[in-house]
């Protein structure tokens, strides 16, 4: 790895100078819930009041997936589900958050939250997967709930031992982008990648406004001046096709594909497409052919008002990739430096998770998040049913809430794990554990408990019970363990400040 900090930091320093220049008071049976102002209140009195209130962000795109029911193990003893790397969902709604906004409850996945927040499990010592359980009575809900926590943690791969990777950038440079946050952030991230990838890596670079157009042909990182130059002298220009420059991204790849090597599209936009195919089916029928030949798309996206989250989220879902979005460069550095090596090579294909519930032990289930990542229980060992793919050293967490029976035994259940070697898509490899109670909860799982009671407060979902948002962060706070677990902490408190204006 070379780091030739001097030109980067002219490179970072010239895009700095040269940057383009539903909130809903939720009712509920908590406790607590957002004071609606009094319409007496002097504002004289409230400095609060007196400062400019932050603008909504407004032409914001999000879909509602709902929310999982309670099951019966009567009805369904199975759970099933693909795994997913996931955080955009997290970060957008921090992003809300910190400029003083509550974000939309259709923006809330639950399970982006708890897979943003790294709970340090053990990886494995010789398999692709660690299976971790834990489970106890549940600090949220009703008496007598058991929470149980199945984090899946892949396997580490030191950036020494990364396989080559050729790496194609499709950037939208549309006329929405012509914002610092947008098109000068996308160069700041990408200069920082760039900086963390070996001299045999690869990097084509492919814009699209109105039209798409190769930047840079595939042109290996011992030419690093030439790739940030190229990066730095990105302009805006015209509408947004998007279907257009993933295609030509696409087509840019195959060129320099190498079934030994990473193989890997890096979209960055806002999500916003105005010709073309403009939602995520038409565009996928465009490039289907590419996206199931191992070349995997990541969606990483930028900027506030006037921004796709579908769009993105959806493409990286059936792109065989992972969706994050980058809100400023402390995030960027998150997915690009600390996290470069599992941002970048893929250790299991089509990865899903079933759980049986023993109907003898358990009344029934709640699998918080998900929604839009379910799958038939028929079809786990289906290959031709599309899972999640997971990177190196990543981790995946489920929680689920649960009833048991009177008199209960230790085994409640059993979780399996299912997903595809790699490099042959024929061999299918399963590892299971089982699930029952382990005691006390530990601490990660309590802190990943509150993060999930916060999402749902957030989305005001059902099985929100008596759970108060000042238990969540007394919770958080306890049982924090990392400097961007005591974030959280901090985010909570801002979410109570905005909630009572």
């Amino acid at each position: 790895m070379r780091r030739r900090m001097s030109l980067l930091f002219v490179l970072l320093l010239g895009v700095l100078v040269a940057g383009c220049s539903a909130n809903n008071d939720n009712e509920s049976s908590d406790d607590w819930a957002p004071d609606a102002p009094s319409a007496v209140e002097s504002k004289a009195e409230d400095p609060i009041a007196m400062a400019p209130q932050p603008s909504v962000p407004s032409d914001m795109f999000f879909q509602d997936y709902g929310t999982n029911p309670y099951v019966s193990t009567e009805e369904d003893k199975l759970s099933t589900f693909a795994m997913d790397v996931d955080t955009g969902s997290y970060t957008l709604a921090k992003s809300y958050i910190q400029n003083g906004n509550l974000p939309p409850q259709e923006a809330i996945r639950l399970e982006e939250f708890i897979n943003y927040f790294d709970l340090n499990d053990a990886p494995p010592k010789n398999d692709t997967f660690a299976i971790h359980v834990d489970a106890g009575p549940s600090p949220f809900g009703t008496e007598g709930t058991q929470l149980v926590r199945i984090g899946i943690k892949g396997k580490e791969i030191g950036s020494e031992e990364r396989k080559r990777a050729n790496l194609t950038f499709v950037i939208d440079v549309s006329g929405s982008m012509n914002q610092d946050d947008r098109i000068g952030l996308v160069k700041r991230s990408l200069a920082l990648l760039v900086n963390q990838l070996k001299d045999d890596d690869r990097i084509g670079i492919v814009v699209y406004g109105s039209k798409a157009r190769t930047v840079l042909e595939p042109t290996a990182v011992e030419e690093e001046e030439v790739i940030l130059k190229a990066i730095d002298e990105l302009q805006i220009e015209g509408s947004t096709n998007a279907e257009a420059g993933l295609l030509l991204g696409y087509k840019l790849a195959s060129k320099t594909y190498d079934k030994e090597a990473i193989n890997r599209v890096i979209l960055c936009s806002d999500g916003v497409a105005n010709v073309g195919e403009t939602d995520s089916e038409g565009i996928l029928r465009t490039i289907e052919d590419y996206a199931g030949q191992n070349l995997y798309l990541s969606t990483f996206g930028f900027g506030m008002d006037n921004y796709n989250d579908v769009l993105m989220e959806q493409l990286a879902d059936k792109g065989n990739g992972a969706y994050a979005y980058i809100d400023d460069i402390d995030e960027a550095k998150k997915i690009f430096q600390e996290q470069l090596t599992g941002t970048l090579q893929t250790i299991a294909k089509d990865a899903k998770i079933q759980v049986e519930f023993d109907p003898a032990q358990v009344k029934g289930y709640r699998l918080l998040g998900y929604e839009n990542r379910a799958i038939a229980d028929e079809d786990f060992r289906n290959n031709h049913v599309d899972g999640g793919e997971v990177g190196a050293g990543h981790s995946v967490t489920a929680l689920y809430e649960i009833q048991l029976k009177d008199n209960a035994s230790k085994h409640w259940g059993t979780v399996t794990i299912r997903y595809k070697d790699v490099d042959n898509n024929n061999r299918s490899r399963e590892s299971e554990a089982s699930i029952g109670p382990s005691g006390e909860l530990s601490d990660k799982t309590l802190f990943i408990a509150a993060v999930a009671e916060f999402a749902k407060i957030m989305k005001d979902s059902e099985g929100v019970g008596t759970s108060r948002i000042q238990k969540v962060l007394q919770m958080a706070e306890k049982h924090a363990s990392s400097e961007q677990q005591e974030e959280f902490g901090e985010l909570i408190k801002r979410f109570m400040e905005i909630s009572k204006k």
